[in-house]
């Protein structure tokens, strides 16, 4: 395959957001690998990337069995078969998450089959398209933080009211997509105000 250097700064972007994206779910990145220039991206990973040797494997923080690992299918079209497999290799190396970073967008057979075991393990889809920007370093985009059971507890609790009361965010909302946020989960929204301050607001994922 005959790669351009604007396909290699295309992938190159990808990559790097791709790791930033996990940092701010909470995952285990060093500022290294996201500093890592062009050049270096090149020296590691050759002119001609193969997408596949792009694959991360990292751990949350505070949790090391908390894992995900993040697949760069070479080939444009994934069927039924590529995503069983991938299926396979999270049993089998112990991932309850993966990402698949895609050039094109997912067959509905194919997308049907990460439904169907989505109790068993979780497996997000993002096209390449959509990480070529990273949407938290927005002007319009404020913090969000993904408050803990407890912390949900204690919200309910304090406001005497129940998490569907709450304003909601939907699963498929792009910041919401960007932090892996799962339905029932609710996210604290940071916002300024030249008169208030800072002042939080909360949503409830659906």
């Amino acid at each position: 395959m005959f790669f351009s250097e604007e396909e290699t700064t295309r992938l190159y972007t990808v990559h790097k957001n791709s790791l930033k994206m996990l940092r701010d779910r909470g995952y285990e990145v060093e500022d290294s690998e996201i500093q890592l220039t062009r050049a270096n991206f090149i020296a590691k990973y050759g002119e001609h990337v193969k997408r596949e040797d792009l694959e991360v494997q990292k751990a949350m923080q505070n949790n090391s069995s908390d894992k995900i690992i993040v697949f760069y299918p070479n080939n444009n079209k994934i069927g039924v078969q590529n995503i069983r497999s991938y299926i396979a290799r999270m049993r089998t190396e112990s991932f309850k998450r993966a990402i698949l970073i895609l050039q094109k967008k997912l067959a509905s057979q194919a997308r049907d089959c990460i439904n169907e075991i989505s109790s068993l393990c979780l497996i997000e889809v993002f096209l390449e398209a959509e990480l070529l920007f990273n949407i938290k370093e927005h002007d319009l985009v404020p913090p969000h933080q993904l408050l803990t059971t407890a912390e949900k507890k204690q919200l309910l609790a304090k406001y005497t009211v129940s998490e569907s009361q709450l304003p909601r965010i939907f699963v498929t909302d792009p910041v919401a997509k960007y932090y892996g946020l799962r339905r029932g989960q609710v996210v604290k929204i940071t916002r300024k105000s030249e008169t208030a301050g800072d002042y939080a607001t909360y949503r409830y994922v659906v």
